[in-house]
């Protein structure tokens, strides 16, 4: 669960919103840090071959979910990643997107 300005946000209802775009071909979606919102809602998405990764997109994305489910749940963040990490069952490992979260936030750190 995502806590964010006070709201509980599920991710898998994310996940699902979004897997109905016609360019998404995988998503996983974490709660991130946020100074003013506690917590911000975080989409790692893997495209399907014939969509192109652009601004344009991420605000689609964005735009698919405010409109599909409440305002407050849309991702705030999308990153385009060129494959999700799974366990061997094919589930998405979330902590490992948090880790690559946290690594790209703060290089450097161990």
């Amino acid at each position: 669960v995502i806590t964010s300005g006070g709201y509980r946000i599920g991710p898998g209802e994310i996940e699902e919103c979004l897997m109905k775009h016609p360019a998404v071909a995988m998503v996983g979606v974490v709660g991130v840090p946020d100074k003013v919102r506690t917590e911000i809602g975080k989409a790692f998405v893997q495209l399907r071959p014939e969509a192109v990764p652009t601004e344009a997109l991420k605000a689609d994305l964005a735009a698919h979910v405010k409109t599909r489910l409440a305002a407050h749940e849309y991702p705030r963040e999308v990153e385009f990643v060129a494959e999700l990490p799974l366990t061997t069952t094919g589930k998405i490992m979330r902590r490992e997107l948090r880790r690559l979260d946290a690594e790209k936030k703060a290089p450097g750190r161990a």
